[in-house]
């Protein structure tokens, strides 16, 4: 061969055959490994151009001296050795950039005739793009693999139609009941009690079709502990494809929803308890969302009512409901809505049975709650109450007729008393006219009940009267204190400033006052005095009665207005009376188109205090 080179190929064929090689080569020769000749894609990989022929490697290409190259053309140049590197890492550096680049070589001993190591032979391909390639590859599978292993849903990837398990995370092992020992097995190897189940037919025929299966809430029994139980999830199968479009894997995502379904399942028989208890309630019963929309009627609301299940329930309501008063209840329920406050309000509806006839209901609506404390729903029902009404009714009749009927007898009582009195005192019988003295006295607190009782009776059927005129609201006050005070023992301290006259019913102004008055005393038996106090705020007269008793708890100040109402005490007993009073005192301030309220503390006290306008027609035009 080498006398057939000699021959027939001349050395200008070589060097062009060298230069137009189309891969880099280079020859370096003598101990300095001395650049002797480079083609043109070594200069290119090197970033150098043909300056560097002549040049020792090591200087041409400084950087690469710590690289370990050093060594490798050592065993080349010296010991004979040929070097392959395969996808070998070199630090090179180009228009005055170092960067990291990836080669293959071939590093070969070059002989003289003697058989005489003279240089060395470099063959090198540039394979930078491939292990960039190659690593970007890695990263994505790693990252996969990792994406799927940390991942909040159970995966699992299945390869080739026999569904061996390639991959599956923690969570789908978990999901199974199994241990990584089934990853390379057969799906329906790993888990046999899909079997009768429609998953492994499912997952093989998308090998087929090449579409995507999808469910949602999919009852599946795993054998998990030791026992077949039953589960349900949301989950995915997604096929693979390769380049030519066929499928070579499917990727199986699910979600474990058993808890949520078990709950759901559990709230609709919750619901199915509710509404059977419900519908067989005699009341009507009936439930709204947060905002107030009616969103269920019980069974006996439509049997009462004859109305159609799928009729909007509002306006069902509306339709019984006695004109002109729905309007009112949507301010009243609107409100409660707003403020998550309960609900109630007595209003009538028509008895089907007899159209011209009303039927009084009570409605009572309380909220229901999450666990944010948010208004989830609201939960109601009408209560007839038409035959308490007619008892009730009945009742205020009879004590109207009865304290009117007492009344005769009671003032014919107080005349005879009165002159007994004045009879036993002139005759000097001092002792009993003391005692006739106080029959008066209980004659005139009886009088007082049966007026409370005449005023409450009043108040229920709508015919208290309110005869408005004009009055001097300090001279009033000034009054009403001098008569409380001839009859009590505490000191009444008048803080008054100036109101001047007011538009109002100056008797049952007076009656409140007195009222509020003779109760500050009662309820504070253990103190000396009473403090009274009027001012004027714009057109808004007040008047508070301060008493340093033995106050109200904070759960009841709001019921002490009621009608019968009387606070709960282990002194109830030393406080005589009905209840009525402050409930009398409410509707008449009302009535005034003013307010009463209460600030109270238990052991500490009370302030009772009322508004009213010191021109109604003011505060009507403001």
């Amino acid at each position: 061969m080498k006398s057939f080179l000699e021959k027939n190929v001349s050395p200008d064929s070589l060097i062009t055959l060298f230069s137009q090689a189309p891969v880099a080569m280079c020859l370096l020769v003598g101990d300095d490994l001395i650049i002797h000749n480079a083609n043109p894609m070594m200069l290119e990989l090197w970033g150098k151009d043909a300056s560097v022929v002549g040049q020792p490697l090591f200087e041409a290409l400084p950087e690469i001296k710590s690289q370990g190259f050093v060594e490798i053309f050592d065993n080349v140049y010296i010991k004979g050795e040929i070097f392959n590197g395969n996808k070998l890492p070199v630090f090179l550096e180009k228009s005055g950039n170092l960067k990291e680049y990836f080669f293959d070589f071939i590093y070969a001993p070059v002989f003289n005739e003697d058989h005489k190591i003279i240089g060395v032979s470099v063959v090198a391909t540039e394979v930078t793009d491939q292990v960039i390639s190659e690593r970007k590859l890695k990263e994505s599978e790693y990252r996969f693999e990792d994406l799927i292993k940390k991942s909040d849903y159970s995966i699992a990837i299945y390869r080739t139609d026999d569904l061996y398990i390639e991959l599956a995370n923690d969570l789908m092992l978990k999901t199974w009941g199994k241990d990584a020992s089934v990853i390379g097995l057969k799906l329906e190897d790993a888990l046999p009690e899909l079997e009768g189940q429609p998953f492994i037919g499912i997952l093989k025929d998308i090998f087929k079709t090449g579409k995507t299966y999808t469910a949602t809430e999919d009852r599946v029994d795993l054998v998990v502990d030791g026992k077949l139980q039953s589960y349900y999830f949301n989950f995915s199968y997604k096929p693979l494809k390769n380049s030519a479009g066929e499928v070579y894997a499917i990727h199986n995502m699910a979600v474990d929803v058993t808890d949520l379904v078990t709950a759901r399942k559990e709230i609709q028989e919750r619901e199915e308890k509710f509404r059977d208890l419900a519908d067989s309630m005699p009341q009507f019963v009936w439930t709204s969302d947060k905002d107030g929309k009616i969103t269920y009627m019980n069974d006996n609301w439509y049997r009462y009512t004859g109305f159609e299940k799928d009729e909007d329930p509002a306006a069902g309501v509306k339709r019984v409901m006695k004109p002109g008063v729905y309007e009112n209840v949507e301010i009243l329920w609107a409100e409660s809505v707003k403020e998550g406050k309960p609900f109630e309000m007595e209003y009538q509806f028509i008895d089907p049975g007899k159209p011209e006839v009303y039927r009084w209901f009570l409605g009572r609506a309380v909220p229901a709650f999450d666990e944010n404390g948010s208004v989830k729903q609201w939960i109601g029902t009408f209560t007839d109450i038409d035959d308490f009404k007619q008892l009730q009714t009945q009742k205020d009749n009879f004590l109207g007729i009865a304290s009117h009927e007492l009344k005769t007898p009671l003032t014919s009582l107080k005349i005879y008393t009165q002159f007994i009195e004045k009879n036993l005192v002139k005759k000097n019988d001092l002792k009993n006219a003391e005692v006739a003295a106080k029959m008066d006295g209980q004659i005139d607190l009886l009088t007082s009940l049966i007026s409370d009782l005449l005023d409450v009776t009043k108040i229920q059927n709508g015919k208290i009267q309110l005869n408005e005129t004009e009055f001097d609201f300090d001279l009033l006050t000034e009054e009403i204190v001098a008569e409380q005070q001839m009859t009590s023992r505490h000191r009444i301290i008048l803080n008054q400033s100036t109101v001047g006259m007011v538009n109002a019913d100056r008797h049952r102004i007076s009656q409140v006052m007195s009222n509020l008055i003779s109760n500050a005393t009662k309820y504070s038996p253990n103190a000396d005095k009473v403090e009274i106090s009027t001012e004027l705020k714009g057109n808004v007269v007040s008047f508070s009665v301060r008493d340093f008793g033995i106050g109200i708890p904070q759960d009841k100040q709001a019921k002490v207005f009621e009608q019968y109402y009387r606070v709960s005490d282990s002194k109830e007993h030393t406080f005589p009376g009905l209840g009525l009073g402050l409930y009398i005192s409410s509707e008449i301030i009302k009535r005034s188109g003013g307010r009463i309220y209460v600030l109270s503390a238990e052991e500490k006290g009370s302030d009772f205090c009322f508004e009213i306008p010191k021109n109604k027609n003011l505060q009507q035009n403001a």
